[in-house]
């Protein structure tokens, strides 16, 4: 009887043993075949070849990766940053924007700012903020106290500061902190003393800040140039037909803001540094549904909205907008099992202090899953062929979601890929420090991300 159970013992071991072995061995055979492809694809390409690369794939079902290189490493990720912000707007943000928060007493309201982007946005027509202002018949006071920021984040390059990517952030923001400036063939509005212009030339909001015209008439593009501290800009008429240009402006704090709210309330909101009423009880003025401001941050990898998520995050949990805050308070609860802790710096990527891993990606990514239906993720991510995905992953629209990310020498993609056996895995490229053209960069990692789908 003893031999028997020895022999049984035996057998069960040599199968284990078996077991073991063959799955070591198919992980491994794994790792060296996406590791050729990596190779091929990226990393032996002579372009990619001085950059600094890491990639991580890893399958949410079975717990492992699949393939690591240099998964643990950290680098610049551009937008990629979006994902941790648009995480916590989902978490907390709950299902609307709120625009408002306000209190009564007499003939007085008081509101203070929650740093919503979609305030008179041409993104959104629904304006129930402006409408709540422009109906009460109450004096309007506005306590902005809980703004402990600054207009540009940390580590943000400042001579970028005219780029429609690089709006000012605010407690109140108005039109995206941009002034819309359009040249067309059509009426003139505003003409440059001493001679006609070629072109008309508004502004969408009008505005009442000082203007500038350069007389040069060899220049062949519409230009606008502000001033890097005040709200002065000098326009340059170019010989387009019709020609639309994005120009930020200085908030100062929220004085710039409430100058053209004015204007299109029809009345004065004053500023009070703290509110008269002892213990004042708040009511929300929602605006937008949530998703419909994640969805075209990720898809167009929207700077602005990804800053103000972030702040209104940190204004819901902490009372206060300061990324310094919010972010050591997500990395301290949400975040505290990061594989390795990043330095985050901002909400949108632009800055170049925020250093994180592929692995973090993944972790990120993965969370999302494990908390948020796949519909809405799949709906907030961008496909192929669409948003910064467009002309590329056309084979794999609804196939792959992910986000992109670009700064000079830096190309990012993080996301979902579903292979064509149905497998589901999430995926992070890090490339920095190259020299290529960012198309180059995008066309390697797409091959190499396609060479997955196809195989697996």
């Amino acid at each position: 009887m003893l031999n028997i159970q020895r022999k049984r013992q035996y057998s069960f071991n040599r199968l284990f043993l078996v077991l073991i072995s063959y799955f070591l061995f198919a992980s491994c055979s794994l790792q060296r075949k996406i590791a050729i492809s990596a190779k091929e694809n990226i990393l032996n390409t002579p372009e990619l070849q001085p950059a600094h690369i890491g990639i991580s794939i890893y399958e949410p079902a079975t717990g492992r990766y699949w393939y690591n290189y240099q998964g643990d490493k950290f680098f610049t990720p551009a937008s990629n940053t979006k994902i941790f912000s648009c995480y916590a707007g989902m978490k907390y943000l709950g299902d609307s924007l709120t625009g408002l928060l306000y209190t009564e007493n007499n003939n007085d309201i008081f509101i203070q700012p929650t740093g919503d982007p979609s305030l008179l946005h041409p993104d959104y027509r629904n304006q129930p903020v402006i409408s709540f202002l422009q109906h009460t018949n109450k004096n309007i006071y506005i306590v902005a106290g809980n703004w402990q920021e600054n207009a540009w984040g940390a580590g943000w390059s400042w001579d970028d500061y005219n780029g429609d990517y690089m709006a000012e952030r605010s407690a109140l923001p108005v039109y995206g902190n941009t002034i819309k400036f359009v040249q067309t063939q059509t009426e003139s509005k505003f003409e440059a003393p001493g001679s006609k212009p070629q072109a008309a030339i508004y502004t969408l909001p009008e505005i009442n800040w000082k203007l500038n015209f350069n007389s040069d008439t060899a220049v062949s593009f519409f230009s606008v140039k502000r001033n890097l501290t005040e709200n002065i800009f000098t326009l340059t008429q170019g010989k387009e037909k019709y020609k639309e240009l994005d120009i930020p402006f200085v908030t100062n704090g929220i004085a710039s803001a409430l100058q053209l709210l004015k204007d299109t309330i029809g009345k004065e909101i004053k500023t009070i540094a703290k509110f008269p009423i002892p213990n004042p009880q708040f009511l929300p003025i929602h605006t937008q549904p949530t998703d419909s401001l994640f969805t075209p941050m990720m898809h167009r990898s929207d700077n602005f909205f990804a800053e103000q998520t972030l702040l209104m995050v940190s204004n819901r949990l902490l009372g206060t907008m300061n990324d310094e805050k919010i972010i050591d308070t997500l990395l301290k609860t949400d975040f505290k099992d990061l594989p390795q802790k990043p330095s985050w710096a901002d909400g949108s990527g632009l800055s170049r202090f925020n250093l994180f891993t592929p692995q973090d990606f993944v972790w990120i990514l993965n969370k999302m899953q494990h908390e948020f239906p796949w519909k809405r993720i799949s709906t907030i991510f961008a496909t192929g062929n669409t948003g910064t995905l467009t002309n590329y992953y056309m084979a794999d629209s609804s196939f792959i979601y992910a986000k992109t990310g670009t700064l000079s020498g830096v190309v990012a993609l993080s996301g979902y890929l579903v292979t064509k056996k149905n497998k589901t895995l999430i995926f992070s490229v890090l490339v920095n420090n190259h020299r290529a053209s960012g198309r180059a960069v995008r066309r390697a990692v797409e091959k190499f991300i396609q060479s997955i789908r196809n195989k697996y």
